[in-house]
């Protein structure tokens, strides 16, 4: 099932929702509704921060329960009917007690998280994040970043060798696709492990930036990239995927940054903007301890 094709049509989901406002006593003004046949959404992090979720499934997630369960959500309240269309009675239970049943049939459930947040706070601590052999930016200088992306909610963003960057974009962007290019095995190793620890199923982690690569995936329009000898090549490769891309270089090497300006110019990337960013934490002892201070340059290809 591509992500266009779904089994619930509008005239079946409103079904779903008059169902379930008699099983569950919904308002539904506070139910965000979830087609998980549909395409590849983010379906813990829309849990952990809203009350109500109405989370229609073509059946083809047979860990699903199991997973909201390890992320944490086994307190959840769950109203449960399977098949695809609404009549009878429903389940009502927890979803710890559900982690041994596979969601292998079309089925449509509601799920009360009273414990939600409902704001997403970026700049996630490096101690949320998996272990491995990536070194992750601080989470000071990734919230800055965060903030200069201007991500929305259905954008496409490739994101080269910026792991972290690529855990809270997804977040985000959780009707679009991140497109994670991480050059080393171990890295996407550790890529492939944070899209489970934070339930992200909007990642596309991919070995290199190769345009036979980038035309197999949606197409981006915004690359943020951790520059390095690739750096070119990458701008080039991005700029056939699509002409109009905008791009956010990271840097800490003076040699790169110097590059940059060249780059744009040969490239036609217009309005260059280079931010510098410093942050200082006083540690345990009393002293100021500076954290790397990168650049970040800005442009747009007309």
């Amino acid at each position: 099932m591509d992500n266009t094709e779904t089994i619930f049509s509008n005239k079946r989901i409103l079904s779903w929702l008059g169902y379930f406002s008699e099983q569950a006593n919904l308002n539904f003004e506070k139910v965000k509704i979830m087609d998980i046949s549909k395409k590849n959404k983010n379906v813990i992090p829309t849990i952990e921060s809203n009350k109500c979720v109405m989370i229609l499934s073509d059946g083809e997630h047979g860990n699903f329960f199991y997973d909201l369960w390890a992320c944490g959500l086994g307190e959840c309240d769950i109203y449960y009917k399977e098949g695809s269309d609404p009549d009878g009675d429903c389940e009502v239970t927890k979803v710890r007690n559900c982690i041994n049943t596979e969601l292998n049939k079309p089925a449509a459930m509601v799920i009360l998280n009273h414990d939600a947040k409902s704001t997403y706070k970026i700049g996630l601590s490096k101690d949320n994040f998996s272990n491995g052999p990536i070194r992750y930016v601080g989470s000071e200088i990734r919230a800055v970043i965060m903030s200069m992306l201007h991500i929305d909610a259905s954008d496409v963003i490739c994101i080269i060798s910026g792991e972290s960057i690529s855990v809270e974009a997804a977040m985000i962007a959780n009707e679009g696709t991140i497109i994670s290019v991480e050059y080393r095995a171990g890295d996407r190793e550790t890529m492939e492990d944070n899209t489970v620890r934070f339930g992200l199923n909007n990642v596309e982690i991919v070995k290199d930036c190769e345009v036979a690569t980038l035309k197999s995936l949606p197409q981006p329009s915004l690359a943020f990239i951790v520059a390095d000898k690739n750096l070119e090549e990458e701008i080039a490769n991005l700029l056939i995927i699509n002409p109009k891309m905008e791009f956010v270089i990271y840097t800490l090497e003076l040699n790169l940054l110097n590059q940059v300006p060249i780059l744009f110019k040969k490239y036609g990337i217009e309005d260059m903007e280079i931010t510098q960013i410093s942050i200082s934490k006083l540690n345990n002892k009393n002293v100021f301890e500076t954290q790397p201070v990168p650049w970040l340059i800005k442009g747009v290809a007309r």
